[in-house]
């Protein structure tokens, strides 16, 4: 079978469940990640074809699609930030939104132009993804990363090595810490923020497959990871030093009222390319 035909019944096949341009979407992907082939190569030699052997993995894969397992599960990597990081079924999937959070820092701290090493805490790290997006991006900085999943965290030390960066790794639950043993100068957490009540506001494909563990909270405590980690920050941050976090879209105004509240100055609250109310900072 070509190539062009198969991409007609695999958009097909997914459109009872997705839309046809995120269907197609799904196709290039994978004809880049099987065959290294891109859509201008199929535009350039329509008649490619599929051998039989292939067609048996093409319908495999469209089969976990058909189950609304994530894409990125399924191929085992994604990119971010300029990176590609593998992942799995104990990591949260990087997302754009956090992507901006990386850059904020990545831009604020090149305008500081700090020449003394920058020590780095990412809280939560999961893939590694915004840890190492930084090492790779501030190559003056030592960066931690932290994680309560031993799983996350081989995950994490994978894909440091993938994208030829040092981190230091912790395997720990920051509820359960009380001093993080050191001090930084930029502690970052993309903690869990969904509260239960916002479940049905998420996607079947992330409900069903990305770890619980790393997404929800308490609805009575939202805000529980938040609290710790500014406890923490206000031990084990250097003077002038930098606290970062995504959060909730529908709790900024409760972080800046909680960050105010235990003392931290200079609080800034963003949005993301959505224009929700999604990452904040402030200094010790």
């Amino acid at each position: 079978m070509t190539i062009k035909h198969y991409r007609d019944y695999f958009i097909q096949e997914l459109t009872p469940l997705y839309d046809a341009g995120e269907a197609e979407s799904f196709f290039y992907l994978v004809l880049e990640a099987k065959h290294q082939l891109q859509r201008v190569d199929l535009a350039l030699q329509p008649d490619l074809v599929f051998s039989d052997e292939e067609i048996v993995i093409w319908n495999f894969i469209l089969e976990q699609l058909k189950k609304e397992i994530p894409i990125q599960y399924i191929l085992g990597v994604t990119h971010f930030y300029g990176l590609e990081f593998e992942v799995n079924s104990a990591v949260l999937i990087p997302r754009p939104e956090t992507e901006e959070l990386v850059d904020w820092i990545v831009q604020k701290s090149k305008i500081k132009n700090q020449k003394s090493k920058l020590k780095i805490l990412d809280i939560g790290t999961g893939s590694g993804c915004i840890a190492i997006a930084l090492a790779k991006n501030l190559p003056n900085a030592q960066v931690f990363a932290l994680d309560v999943s031993e799983q996350a965290l081989a995950t994490a030390k994978t894909n440091a090595e993938k994208n030829q960066v040092q981190l230091s790794f912790i395997h720990q639950s920051i509820l359960e810490t009380e001093d993080l043993g050191q001090q930084f100068d930029i502690i970052v957490s993309n903690p869990p923020y969904v509260r239960e009540l916002e479940k049905q506001e998420i996607k079947k494909n992330v409900l069903d497959n990305e770890p619980h563990l790393a997404l929800f909270v308490e609805d009575n405590d939202a805000l529980i990871f938040y609290r710790k980690i500014a406890q923490l920050a206000q031990k084990n941050l250097n003077l002038q030093g930098q606290l970062y976090f995504e959060i909730n879209q529908y709790l900024g105004q409760e972080m800046l009222v909680l960050l105010q509240e235990m003392g931290f100055k200079n609080s800034e609250l963003r949005q993301d390319i959505y224009g929700n109310d999604r990452m904040i900072q402030c200094t010790i």
